[in-house]
């Protein structure tokens, strides 16, 4: 994710602006940190430099908040379901949050779980996953999440049931070390426009389980995503895995339903395959674990 100082202040204006008017009664919002996210770590703790620009450890690798988006008619008497997205370049949980309208998106979409923000490298153009990337950190935040969702009294039992990890651009090295270090069993995962490299770690995942799902939604304009995403597609038919290539303006729940490994092609802009449409709610509707909240 590309974006200059002044997209950021314009995203910052557009979350205060949010965060006043939003209409919460359909979800509740919890923020909590926690000692089991990104940072800090001893990876950054100079910071680092990029474009001749130093990006500190105090702005950008010292945030370890986490940002819980409950359903108000979420089911309380299951397990817990887990939706875990992970920012892009120069952004944060909250302007994330705000400019792809995953709040909206996710309740919108009705699924009966609970999406995790948790913060990597806030505002600054690096993919390092920090923390996450070691063995057995993602089971810690998972444990901490729970633990939270308990003692707010969401989630009596405090047991996480599936798990979908989604996010976009730069996210994907994080993700890709938690299914690979993790500790902890990831169902699905959703990528927009965010398979930079790390292939084989994705890969491995995929021949773990037959029933593990996979979506990659790309563009030509995400510097790489296009051409990585048909390395994978190669990697794919050596292996002789099955999975479907379609365009964005035809796919259907059913191409979702029915391709366990399935890549989108969009012929929008980077930052902009999110929402409008929602697509990521599309692909929440459509998760082959995700069930929808139960209607009173």
């Amino acid at each position: 994710m590309h974006f200059t100082r002044q997209s950021i202040i314009y995203f910052l204006i557009l979350f205060v602006n949010y965060a006043v008017a939003q209409d919460t009664s359909a979800f509740r919002l919890i923020h909590f940190t926690s000692p089991h996210t990104s940072f800090p770590d001893t990876g950054r703790a100079n910071g680092i430099m990029y474009d001749s620009v130093l990006y500190n450890a105090a702005e950008h690798y010292s945030d370890s908040a986490v940002l819980l988006v409950v359903p108000r008619r979420l089911d309380r008497t299951e397990k817990i379901d887990l939706i875990f997205w992970f920012h892009g370049w120069r952004n944060n949980i909250d302007t994330a949050a705000e400019f792809y309208k995953l709040t909206k998106q996710f309740i919108a979409s009705g699924r009966n779980a609970v999406l995790v923000l948790a913060e990597t490298a806030r505002n600054a153009p690096d993919s390092y996953g920090g923390k996450l990337e070691q063995p057995g950190m993602f089971k810690a935040l998972v444990l901490d999440v729970m633990n939270e969702l308990k003692k707010n009294g969401v989630a009596p039992k405090a047991e996480p049931s599936n798990i979908l990890i989604a996010g976009h651009s730069g996210a994907f090295r994080v993700i890709a070390y938690i299914l690979q270090n993790g500790q902890v069993p990831v169902q699905e995962v959703f990528l927009f426009d965010a398979l930079y490299g790390q292939t084989d770690k994705f890969l491995s995942w995929l021949n773990e389980n037959p029933s593990h799902h996979f979506v990659h939604w790309f563009t030509n304009h995400g510097g790489g995503t296009d051409e990585m995403s048909e390395i994978m597609m190669h990697q794919l038919k050596e292996q002789h895995i099955n999975f479907a290539l379609t365009e964005e303006g035809v796919i259907t729940k059913k191409t979702i339903k029915n391709n366990r490994i399935l890549f989108v092609h969009s012929p929008r802009e980077h930052n902009v395959i999110i929402n409008d449409p929602d697509d990521f709610q599309l692909l929440l509707e459509n998760s082959y674990t995700l069930r929808p909240v139960r209607k009173n």
